[in-house]
C-alpha cells in the first residue's frame, strides 16, 4: 500500500510504496539492495524543500532525518564530516561550537546537507561560491549497494558535489569549513533605478550583496553583508526589532497581504508599494549563519535561474515589460544574488560568474504563466535553472549549458545503468 508524500511547497505529490528512515550507511545499503531485488526505484530526501519533483518516487523513499550526526572534525584542516541527512539548521550551531562556519549559505536553512549540495544551493557573494564548492569528500551508495568514497583526487569528484540524486544515495559528506566569522549586515530600502545604476559598486565592494525588487513598483530592499575585523563584538538584532521586522512584517502581515492579493489581484500593486516601504533600514553584527538565514514561514513556489552578470539589466527590463503589459499581478518580491565561477560540473556556477534571479508565487496561486514568461526571459540569456526550483527545460537545452554534461551522464550510465535512482524529472533533465 502506497503513502502520500509531498514537498514543503506542496507543488509535488507522490505515492511511494514505502518510506524508510535509515540511521546509517549500512541501513541505506540494505534498503537499496532490497528495493532493487523487488525492481523498485529508490530516492532519498532530507527536508523536501526542493520545488521540483527531483526526490519524488513511486518506489522506495528514504527519509534521511535520522542520519544527522557530526562524525568527525579535523582541527588542523578545518574539515568536518557529517551524515548527509543533517539539516543546515542543526549543523550551523554545531560548527559554531567547533569555532567553524561554512564560507557561504543561502537564505533559508531547513535543507539537509545532501539536499543542499546535490541541487546546487547557493548564497550570494561575487567572490564566493555555492555550498557544494565546500564539499571535499562524498560517500555514495551505488545501485549495486556498494559504498564508494570520492575525494578530491577521485576522477568523479567534479560530478560528486552536485549529483541531482542521479548517481546514488549520498550518505556522508566532508565539508571544508572556515574559522567562524561575524558579519556586519546593512539592510535598507533603495529605488530600483539606483540599485541598477550602482550595481557594479554594490556587487564588487561588498562581501555579500543581494536585493529584492517588488513587482509593479520601483521599490527594492538591498542587503549588504561584510566581514568585520577580528575582535569585533556581536551586536545582534534586538528581540523587539526581530519580532516586528522578521516575524510580524516579513511573515505574519506578508501572509495576510498575499491572501488579500489572491482574492483581489487589482490591489497587489498597492500592497507591494506598502510592502516595499514597510521595512526601515537596520544594521547589526552577528554570527555569519544568523545573518545569512532568515525565517520564511509564508509558503510559496519558486523558479530561479543563473545568468551571466552582464545580462541583469536586460533581464530586469524584460520582466518590467511583462508586468507593465498587465499579464498578471505578483505579490512576492523578486530576489537577485551574485556568485563567482566554480569548477563543479553540474553547478549553475560552473565556469561562469553569475547573477541569479528568483521569481516566487504564493502557494495558493497558479505560478505556471508567470514562471513560463520568466523562463523565456532567462533562457534568452543562457539561463541555467536551479536544479531544485521549478522549470520545464529538458536535456536538449541543458546539455548546451554545461560543458561537462555528457561526462556527468556517462558516470550516471556507469553507476546506475538500470536507473534505480531515476524518476521522470531526472529523465527529463538528463535524457
Amino acid at each position: 500500500m502506497s503513502v502520500l508524500w509531498q514537498n514543503w511547497a506542496r507543488s509535488v505529490r507522490a505515492h511511494p510504496r514505502r518510506v524508510l528512515h535509515p540511521a546509517s550507511t549500512q541501513e541505506v545499503v540494505a534498503a537499496v539492495r532490497a528495493a532493487r531485488a523487488e525492481g523498485l526505484p529508490v530516492k532519498a530526501y532530507g527536508a523536501g524543500h526542493s520545488f521540483t519533483p527531483i526526490a519524488a518516487t513511486e518506489g522506495v523513499l528514504l527519509r534521511l532525518d535520522r542520519m544527522d550526526a557530526v562524525l568527525g572534525h579535523d582541527a588542523a584542516t578545518s574539515r568536518v564530516r557529517v551524515q548527509a541527512g543533517i539539516s543546515l539548521h542543526a549543523l550551523n550551531p554545531r560548527l559554531l561550537a567547533l569555532g567553524l562556519a561554512l564560507p557561504n549559505l543561502g537564505d533559508v536553512d531547513p535543507q539537509s546537507v545532501a539536499g543542499a549540495v546535490s541541487t546546487g544551493t547557493h548564497g550570494t557573494g561575487h567572490r564566493l561560491h555555492g555550498i557544494s564548492a565546500a564539499v571535499v569528500g562524498v560517500q555514495l551508495v551505488t545501485a549495486d549497494g556498494d559504498v564508494i568514497e570520492i575525494d578530491e583526487q577521485h576522477p568523479w569528484f567534479g560530478a560528486s558535489r552536485v549529483t541531482l540524486g542521479a548517481l546514488g544515495i549520498v550518505t556522508e559528506v566532508t565539508l571544508q569549513c572556515v574559522p567562524t566569522f561575524l558579519l556586519h549586515a546593512r539592510e535598507e530600502p533603495m529605488a530600483l533605478p539606483e540599485v541598477l545604476d550602482r550595481l557594479p559598486e554594490l556587487v564588487e565592494e561588498n562581501d555579500h550583496f543581494e536585493f529584492y525588487w517588488f513587482p509593479h513598483t520601483e521599490k527594492a530592499l538591498v542587503k549588504r553583508n561584510n566581514r568585520v575585523p577580528e575582535g569585533s563584538e556581536r551586536a545582534p538584532v534586538g528581540r523587539v526589532r526581530h519580532l516586528v521586522d522578521d516575524e510580524l512584517l516579513s511573515n505574519g502581515l506578508f501572509e495576510v497581504a498575499n491572501r488579500v492579493g489572491r482574492r483581489v489581484p487589482s490591489l497587489v500593486p498597492r500592497i507591494n508599494h506598502v510592502s516595499g516601504s514597510a521595512l526601515s533600514a537596520r544594521e547589526y553584527v552577528d554570527h555569519s549563519h544568523e545573518v545569512f538565514v532568515s525565517p520564511r514561514r509564508v509558503r510559496f513556489r519558486e523558479s530561479e535561474f543563473a545568468m551571466p552578470r552582464a545580462a541583469l539589466p536586460e533581464v530586469i527590463a524584460s520582466l518590467q515589460g511583462w508586468f507593465g503589459a498587465g499579464h498578471e499581478t505578483v505579490s512576492f518580491p523578486i530576489e537577485v544574488r551574485f556568485t563567482a565561477a566554480d569548477d563543479v560540473w553540474m553547478s549553475t556556477g560552473h565556469e561562469r560568474d553569475n547573477c541569479y534571479v528568483a521569481v516566487h508565487q504564493y502557494h495558493r496561486v497558479d505560478p505556471a504563466a508567470y514562471f513560463a514568461a520568466a523562463q523565456d526571459v532567462f533562457t534568452a540569456h543562457e539561463g541555467r535553472p536551479h536544479w531544485g526550483k521549478m522549470h520545464t527545460l529538458g536535456a536538449d537545452y541543458l546539455s548546451g549549458r554545461y560543458a561537462r554534461f555528457d561526462d556527468f551522464v556517462a558516470i550516471r550510465d556507469e553507476l546506475d545503468p538500470h536507473r534505480v535512482f531515476s524518476n521522470p524529472y531526472l529523465e527529463r533533465v538528463l535524457g
